[in-house]
């Protein structure tokens, strides 16, 4: 019985779908921009050019960058890489960012990664990077990576000090 009645009630359908015409709409495709995912936001920015460095992945003890693997911190001043000696939040101080006394051009933030917490960054470091005419962003390390990528992806002058995300005071 079902069969029968959908024999029936198909080409009925069909013959209505035909003789309605269908209807325009004169909506406006959305802009690409609002397109796209966050994922497909994600996937551009892993076409970088080979001189940007680009956070691929962190752990407890480092990093990876543009396919190499880092063990401890690391500071990222113009797209250069280097090792950095504090280990513990505790140990970051003035005289361990002494290098943006006289890194020209002056990156227009710090980004720095606590470990796995943010942690408070002292008035007395916070007046020294101010006196660089750097900002300062005091984030989780997993976000400080993220965020370099971003805002390198863009061409803004940007560095990065991180301490490795299983680091905690």
């Amino acid at each position: 019985m079902a069969g029968g009645a959908c024999r029936r009630v198909l080409p009925d359908l069909v013959k209505t779908l035909r003789r309605e015409a269908p209807k325009i709409s004169n909506q406006t495709l959305p802009s690409l921009r609002r397109a796209f995912s966050l994922y497909d936001q994600i996937n551009l920015i892993d076409s970088v050019p080979e001189d940007q460095l680009r956070f691929q992945g962190y752990t407890d003890t480092g990093f990876t960058v543009n396919g190499v693997k880092y063990e401890g911190s690391l500071l990222i001043i113009d797209n250069k890489l280097m090792s950095w000696s504090p280990k513990r939040f505790s140990e970051i101080t003035v005289e361990s960012l002494s290098i943006f006394q006289i890194v020209r051009p002056v990156p227009e933030i710090l980004i720095l990664g606590c470990g796995r917490h943010i942690e408070p960054v002292s008035p007395e470091l916070r007046r020294f990077i101010r006196s660089t005419g750097m900002k300062l962003e005091a984030i989780d390390s997993r976000n400080a990576a993220s965020t370099y990528n971003i805002l390198n992806e863009e061409g803004r002058i940007v560095a990065a000090a991180l301490l490795p995300y299983g680091e905690t005071l």
